[in-house]
């Protein structure tokens, strides 16, 4: 008999539910997960026990969906849902079900879930309910549809881009009718939000095969996603290269997006509701990653200047795995240079200088365009010759810059 280990919490709403008269069981992803020995990200529970009475049982819950009959139940710091068996009715939308009825059959509920190596239940009392060949689908490494592939697509687009993800996540291919009825489907991403492709998008990319993302071209979903997106697909090149990268947002995002013109690359994003700061960093990284970095400290330093020290590290290593193989001896003295710039503890930000605007003004110069040009002058002074950030210096030099320009 198959054992999962449940965390003490999510056993004991279990119990509790079985103690008050209702079924109750771990259901979907945490069980997939426990099966493939990985760490579950959430434990969800689904149980026979209608919203209300789910409610009555425990004193502290949230209704965080409970039109679906989703209740969670926290469990001292920890929250859990807990959802009533259920029926979907008919999809007007390609998302949402029009209406949602209870049941009291577990089959029932699992026959509406997408995959079926989601769609297994586990409980200590009853051990693993696996209706639909899910542990089957686990060894062989596949992903399949419950049921007819076209109908759980067409009550969920979104569902297509969740079997090309749970691909790349898992490593695992598509069977063959569930990779045939993606394309028939796919016009329907057109209805679904650019929030959630988004989301399906970004775990793509994070997974350990990025590079899968050539799914959503060679299954014709590109196109419903935007037009953009699309051209990028065709602009494509050596997309295994982006599993090179670690697994930060705006450094898969830069991968694949690396041979766009960085507006083309930002308007992308923007489509897709990324947030500010991966826009910003990966607009970034697509501007620099050709830029050619000198072995040279001075200008190493210049280009630190400009980017926080993460983003610099970050572009070195973008630059490793893209750049072509010639450049890896230049990289890896850029790599060293940069690292004994902060271990020396070189001025590389203004506000680190030893002069300030303040200083100057007190100096008797007046704020605006001129002063700005001479702290500019100063910085660069600094950055090319760091042992000249002293105030004695920088003043005397400032003072030399005035009386030229008077």
């Amino acid at each position: 008999m198959i054992k999962i280990q449940v965390p003490e919490a999510a056993k004991s709403i279990i119990e509790q539910l079985n103690t008050n008269g209702f079924e109750a069981y771990v259901v979907g992803g945490c069980v997939r997960d426990s099966l493939l020995g990985r760490m579950p990200e959430d434990w969800d529970i689904t149980t026979s026990a209608k919203p209300e009475q789910v409610k009555e049982i425990f004193k502290r819950t949230v209704d965080t969906g409970i039109q679906h009959g989703t209740v969670t139940v926290l469990i001292e710091h920890e929250g859990y849902e807990v959802t009533t068996y259920r029926i979907d009715g008919e999809y007007e939308d390609g998302r949402h079900p029009r209406s949602v009825e209870f049941t009291g059959s577990l089959l029932e509920d699992l026959k509406r879930r997408d995959f079926t190596i989601n769609a297994m239940a586990y409980s200590d009392r009853e051990g693993l309910v696996d209706a639909f060949d899910g542990v089957k689908d686990l060894e062989g490494r596949i992903i399949r549809c419950v049921g007819n592939a076209v109908d759980r697509f067409t009550e969920d687009a979104l569902r297509i881009l969740r079997a090309i993800r749970f691909s790349a996540q898992l490593g695992f291919d598509m069977e063959e009718e569930t990779r045939a009825a993606i394309s028939v489907i796919a016009p329907s991403m057109a209805k679904v939000s650019k929030e959630r492709i988004q989301v399906e998008l970004t775990k793509l990319l994070l997974s350990d095969h990025p590079e899968r993302l050539k799914y959503v071209y060679d299954n014709g979903i590109a196109p419903y996603i935007s037009q953009y997106f699309e051209d990028a697909g065709r602009r494509l090149r050596e997309a295994e290269k982006i599993a090179w990268l670690p697994s930060k947002k705006h450094m898969r995002w830069s991968g694949f997006l690396r041979l766009e013109e960085p507006g083309n690359g930002v308007r992308i994003l923007k489509e897709l509701k990324l947030d500010n700061d991966t826009i910003h960093q990966t607009k970034t990284l697509v501007s620099l990653w050709k830029t050619e970095i000198p072995a040279d400290k001075p200008a190493i330093r210049q280009v630190m200047s400009g980017l926080s020290p993460e983003l610099f590290q970050d572009l070195l290593c973008f630059q490793k795995v893209f750049c072509p193989e010639s450049h890896l001896t230049r990289l890896k003295t850029v790599e060293k240079y940069s690292e004994e710039i902060l271990l020396a503890g070189d001025c590389i930000r203004l506000k680190d200088m030893a002069v300030t605007g303040r200083e100057l003004m007190d100096a008797g110069m007046k704020p605006g365009p001129e002063m700005g040009a001479v702290l500019d002058h100063l910085f660069q002074l600094v950055l090319k010759q760091p042992e000249c950030n002293n105030r004695e210096y920088l003043m005397k030099s400032a003072e030399h810059l005035l009386k030229e320009q008077a």
